[in-house]
C-alpha cells in the first residue's frame, strides 16, 4: 500500500496544482478524471505502437543512435500517444472553450500516463525508484504536458494556424522529452546525467511562464464584446 500510495502521490498532486491554477472557469471533475485514464488508455497506445520498434537493436555505446533512441523510439511515440487523446477527443469538447484549457487537459492526460508509468516502476523496481521518480521523471511528464497544452489552446483559437499550432504541440514535447531521457540515457559519460536535470530546470521555468500568459489570456477577463471566446494574440 505504500508502494502505491507513492507512486500516486505525485501525479495527483500535480494534476490538483493544475487544476488550481485554473482561476476563471474550472472544468468539469467528471471530464478531468476521463482525461486522466486517458492518459493511462495512452501508456497501451504507446505499448502498441513500440511493439514493431522493438526489432530495432540499440547500441547503447553509441551516441547517435542513442539520440535516435530517445527521441524517435521513446519521446516521439509517448507524446504521440498523449496527443492522440487531447488533440482528437478532448479538443474538441465544449468545456474547452479558453487557452488555458488546453494546459489542463494536457497536464491531466499527461499525468495519468506518468501515474500508471510509476506505478509499474515501483512495482518492478521498489519504493526508492519511486522517490527518485517523484522528483525527476513525473515533473518532467508534467513539462512535456504543459508545454503541448500550451500550444494546443493556441491551436484551439487561432483558427488560421490550427495545423501549425497543433504539430508545435507535439514537436515542442518531444524535443523536450527526447532531451531529458537522451542525457539519462548516455551513462558511458559520466556526469551528462546533470543535462537531464538543466533540461527538467528549463522546462519547470517554460511551463511556469505558459501557465501564466495562458492566465492573462483568459476571455473570461473583461471578454471582448466581437469576441467572447478568445481575444486576439
Amino acid at each position: 500500500m505504500l508502494a502505491l500510495a507513492l507512486a500516486l502521490a505525485p501525479g495527483v498532486a500535480i494534476a490538483l496544482y493544475i487544476y488550481l491554477k485554473d482561476k476563471h472557469e474550472r472544468e468539469p471533475i467528471s471530464l478531468l478524471l476521463i482525461s486522466f485514464f486517458y492518459g493511462a488508455l495512452s501508456v497501451l497506445l504507446t505499448l502498441i505502437i513500440s511493439m514493431p520498434l522493438e526489432i530495432i537493436m540499440i547500441n547503447k555505446q553509441s551516441a547517435a543512435e542513442l539520440f535516435a533512441d530517445a527521441f524517435f523510439k521513446v519521446a516521439l511515440v509517448e507524446e504521440f500517444s498523449k496527443f492522440v487523446f487531447i488533440r482528437f477527443i478532448l479538443f474538441r469538447n465544449k468545456n474547452f472553450n479558453e487557452p488555458f484549457d488546453g494546459i489542463v487537459y494536457a497536464a491531466m492526460v499527461g499525468m495519468g500516463f506518468a501515474t500508471l508509468e510509476n506505478i509499474l516502476y515501483v512495482y518492478q523496481f521498489g519504493i526508492p525508484t519511486g522517490i527518485m521518480r517523484m522528483f525527476t521523471a513525473v515533473p518532467a511528464h508534467a513539462c512535456f504536458a504543459i508545454l503541448m497544452g500550451y500550444y494546443l489552446g493556441r491551436a484551439k483559437f487561432i483558427h488560421n494556424k490550427k495545423l501549425y499550432y497543433s504539430l508545435l504541440a507535439l514537436i515542442s514535447a518531444t524535443v523536450f522529452h527526447g532531451l531529458y531521457d537522451y542525457f539519462l540515457f548516455i551513462t558511458f559519460v559520466p556526469g551528462i546525467w546533470i543535462g537531464a536535470v538543466v533540461s527538467l530546470i528549463v522546462g519547470i521555468i517554460l511551463s511556469r511562464k505558459a501557465i501564466k500568459v495562458h492566465q492573462a489570456a483568459s476571455p473570461f477577463i473583461n471578454p471582448p464584446p466581437d469576441r467572447p471566446d478568445l481575444t486576439k494574440q
